[in-house]
């Protein structure tokens, strides 16, 4: 039997999967297109748990201010930033520079 949270987080994952290259989104903007505005942690939870899986781009998931606060549950030290910056975006202080810029909203993106 599948829990209502392992339902959310496969949920959350699909949404993640579609985050193009070179683009983030917070965890905000992803349980508010799921119809859970106030479950932004949860995505969190989510993303904590997929930041191993390789089909997940969980690097491309930050918080609303665009800092890299999920950092510490990639292997070494900087493993998510090198991420990003592999995809084009520059990291200032833990903090995506021009985070509007390449900010992908999942409710305007996939209506």
């Amino acid at each position: 039997m599948t829990s209502d949270k392992d339902n959310f987080f496969q949920k959350v994952y699909a949404v993640a999967r579609e985050i193009p290259y070179g683009r983030v989104t917070s965890y905000g903007a992803i349980a508010k297109y799921l119809g859970a505005a106030r479950s932004a942690r949860m995505v969190g939870w989510a993303m904590n748990n997929a930041h191993s899986m390789e089909d997940i781009p969980a690097h491309r998931v930050v918080n609303r201010k665009g800092l890299l606060t999920g950092k510490h549950h990639f292997e070494g030290t900087n493993l998510m930033q090198q991420l990003l910056e592999n995809e084009g975006l520059e990291i200032m202080e833990d903090q995506i520079v021009d985070f509007e810029k390449f900010f992908w909203d999942p409710a305007k993106e996939l209506k």
